[in-house]
């Protein structure tokens, strides 16, 4: 098959188009045919991109943990789905990716794919739904007549938090570039704050959850602005340890495959009240270019790999 590659430690620039192994099915997995597969930018600093679970150096590697494509194989004990499934879903971090032509998933990290959804659509979806549910809902405790402010949220996980946020009756207030302005407001945003030119700080005092997706300096001004009882969320950084009080509470978190959300963020796009933030979408053969343009920023929502064309 042919996939997207890296051989030594390092960032896109190591990526490379090549042949490689099909992958071997294990106990309760599934062999999918990939027709579209995403990916986060900072995922070749992670790792896990590097290591198994026991620690062992598996390189070359294969990025990507977001997949839309077809069953064509079960490996034994396998229940849950069938060969011909069209399904979607999240990797395990710690094996090969979905930049590939076939990749091989735990059956309980996928989903069938929402059926209004063309592959490429769904792709966007795994990483990013199931981030911003969890961290606003699980973790957050969003509830409606909150106010949720949202750092990065021209991003993939951002545009798509704006839309469960507002769907869940919260006034949601959105963080991002310039570039990003019409997208969220389009998303169902209360407000826009460009950190180039307004005071995001200020804003998060009336927050009752932040969720962070820039960490830095950005993420530390809007932690010492919060108010007593507010939470923030970060999949970047640990909130820094306070010495004013009780103050916020904070949390950082790793996002978890989880096939009941997927199957509940496919019901909610099927009834048509989410929507996917696609971004480019380019040919797998070009993977390595794209995952440097999205580290650089200003790309709006997701960036999509095409693998194999969608059926009509």
């Amino acid at each position: 098959m042919h996939a997207l590659r890296a051989h030594e430690r390092g960032g896109a620039e190591g990526l490379r188009y090549e042949q490689a192994a099909e992958p071997v099915l294990g106990i309760g997995d599934v062999l999918v045919q990939v027709h579209a597969a995403s990916f986060t930018p900072t995922e070749m600093g992670w790792p896990s991109t590097w290591v198994d679970r026991a620690g062992k150096d598996r390189r070359p590697v294969i990025p990507g943990h977001e997949v839309s494509g077809v069953v064509t194989a079960l490996g034994y004990g396998t229940t849950g789905v069938a060969i011909g499934d069209a399904v979607y879903g999240l990797t395990d971090w710690y094996r090969d990716g979905t930049a590939a032509e076939y990749v091989v998933v735990e059956a309980r990290n996928l989903a069938p794919k929402p059926a209004r959804l063309s592959h490429r659509e769904a792709a966007a979806i795994p990483m990013a739904g199931l981030t911003a549910v969890q961290a606003l809902f699980e973790h957050g405790r969003l509830a409606a007549g909150q106010t949720v402010l949202i750092l990065g949220a021209g991003g993939g996980v951002g545009s798509f938090a704006v839309q469960l946020a507002r769907a869940a009756g919260a006034r949601v207030l959105a963080s991002a570039r310039a570039w990003a302005r019409e997208l969220v407001l389009r998303l169902g945003a209360d407000a826009f704050i460009d950190p180039d030119h307004d005071d995001v700080a200020a804003s998060a005092r009336d927050a009752h959850l932040v969720f962070d997706l820039v960490g830095g300096q950005a993420f530390a001004r809007v932690w010492s602005s919060l108010r007593e009882g507010a939470r923030a969320v970060s999949v970047v950084e640990a909130p820094a340890a306070r010495s004013d009080g009780p103050g916020p509470r904070g949390l950082f978190f790793v996002v978890e495959p989880n096939r009941a959300q997927l199957v509940e963020l496919g019901r909610r796009l099927d009834a048509r009240e989410l929507g996917p933030v696609l971004g480019a979408v380019v040919p797998l053969a070009e993977g390595a270019a794209a995952f440097a343009a999205k580290q650089r920023g200003g790309s709006p929502g997701k960036v999509v790999l095409q693998v194999a064309n969608d059926p009509t």
